[in-house]
């Protein structure tokens, strides 16, 4: 049975969701690297452990990717999908080979459209942690959200 999804008259500040898992490898990283990111650091792990990084990590678009995947397919049920209209996005450590990834967001905030009545804005925080619970992407979203009409 498939997911009911959200609308803005759902939500409320201080909900939580919680994403399935992703594991990362040395294979994914340098595949993305390769095509979106090719800096040595994600491209070969000998160049990389004489880096800031020391060792081989993901690109933090790469994080972002799975992230956004994840909170598609199981962590943020909104109707419509999840469409950004701006936010504030950070990487505190970086994601490395072996990591296991999942998103837990929060509702921080919902403001209705005065203009559109069939939609308003959800402020959701998305912290992407490893398998140790280290944050390694801090995304904060604006989200246009569709209300029941």
């Amino acid at each position: 049975m498939a997911k009911e999804r959200l609308h803005l008259d759902d939500l409320f500040v201080g909900q939580r969701f919680t994403s399935r898992t992703h594991q990362i490898d040395a294979t994914q990283i340098k595949d993305f690297a390769r095509q979106f990111d090719p800096q040595p650091f994600h491209l070969d792990e000998d160049t990389a452990k004489d880096t800031l990084f020391a060792g081989l990590v993901a690109s933090g678009w790469h994080t972002a990717a799975i992230t956004m995947k994840l909170m598609v397919e199981s962590g943020l049920p909104l109707a419509g999908g999840i469409i950004g209209a701006g936010g504030e996005l950070a990487w505190p450590k970086p994601t490395r080979p072996g990591d296991t990834l999942q998103v837990e967001s929060e509702v921080m905030e919902i403001t209705p459209s005065r203009s559109r009545p069939d939609r308003g804005m959800a402020i959701v925080r998305s912290l992407t942690r490893n398998q140790r619970n280290e944050v390694v992407q801090d995304l904060t979203a604006k989200l246009i959200v569709p209300r029941r009409v």
